[in-house]
């Protein structure tokens, strides 16, 4: 894949990594200056999601090594684990960072400066998360097609999208919350409440890197594939004049865009080893041509009585 495609593909990560680069810079530069709590945190905040989009970044690069004999079915889960590191640390160096400073500017407040230049940096990080945020919202968008946000987001395959599309939302959240806790320790003279911004920041971040945790050990494990496609593949096997039953089919994604089916199906008692051959290989490329996403394909010859129970509810993956 050439440079131009990568990027164009990678297009969220690059925008989020752009943006919080520029922002965590910002906001450590009007901590210094103004000594609020809520600043800091806020630039601990995008410290992290600086690295964590070159995490996920690094995951993409590894996920497109091709198969070895040690990983016969590529690296693909390899931007799973990576997304899985992104959640940790959310969870434990912002968050924890953010709460923990927090706590110390409630436990002992320090007087605030003028305040115009957090105002300042706050205002050109909105504009940048929002940036940020509407390009992931827009490819997001683009991928969840006629599926709600939440359901679409529980059957993603790719993590890079949704975790930018967390990230960036939960960094707007935390910004209105940063401004607020700046003007309200002015406003009422109670520099500790921008020490409890602090906290609230923190908050914010803890739910966010638990919710994304959840989604990325799903797919670390192994999650079947859209069950519209399980369907396509059951009807393609079905319409065989030579297959008697579809036993079950299962799936797992390997990769975003890569998905291993074993399919178990009863063949009529007159084909023969080598005519089952022929035609499971013609099968097999059928299958490839009407769903590219299919890397490996495993039929198995094997009587209806034989095959694996199904799942309650007749589902399969």
């Amino acid at each position: 894949m050439s440079l131009g495609s990568k990027i164009k593909e990678n297009i969220v990560l690059f925008g989020a990594l752009a943006a919080n680069i520029g922002i965590a810079i910002a906001k450590f530069v009007a901590a210094s200056i103004t000594g609020s709590s809520s600043m800091l945190s806020e630039g601990f905040h995008s410290i992290v999601d600086s690295v964590n989009e070159v995490l996920l970044l690094y995951g993409e690069h590894r996920s497109d090594a091709p198969p070895d004999h040690e990983h016969p079915f590529g690296y693909g889960r390899e931007l799973y684990f990576w997304a899985f590191v992104v959640a940790i640390l959310i969870f434990s160096v912002g968050a924890g960072l953010s709460i923990y400073e927090g706590y110390s500017h409630w436990t002992n407040p320090e007087t605030l400066t003028d305040p115009t230049v957090n105002y300042i940096v706050l205002g050109v990080a909105f504009l940048m998360e929002g940036t940020s945020w509407s390009i992931a919202v827009r490819e997001f968008s683009q991928a969840k097609g006629d599926q709600g946000w939440w359901a679409a987001i529980k059957q993603s395959k790719d993590p890079s999208v949704f975790i930018v599309l967390f990230e960036d939302s939960a960094a707007l959240s935390g910004l209105a919350v940063a401004a607020l806790g700046v003007w309200a320790s002015h406003y009422f003279n109670m520099p500790k409440l921008d020490g409890a911004a602090s906290i609230v920041i923190g908050l914010i971040l803890g739910i966010v890197a638990v919710l994304l945790a959840r989604e990325a050990k799903g797919l670390l494990i192994g999650e079947r594939a859209d069950p519209e496609m399980i369907e396509n593949i059951r009807a393609m096997v079905g319409r065989q004049d030579w297959v008697s039953e579809v036993n079950h089919v299962r799936t797992i994604h390997t990769a975003p865009k890569q998905v291993f089916v074993a399919i178990s199906a009863d063949f009529d008692d007159e084909v023969t080893m080598g005519d089952g051959e022929q035609l499971i290989e013609e099968l097999e490329d059928a299958l490839r041509e009407e769903m590219p996403e299919l890397t490996s394909i495993y039929i198995r010859p094997e009587k209806a009585e034989n095959a694996a129970i199904k799942p309650k509810g007749g589902e399969e993956g």
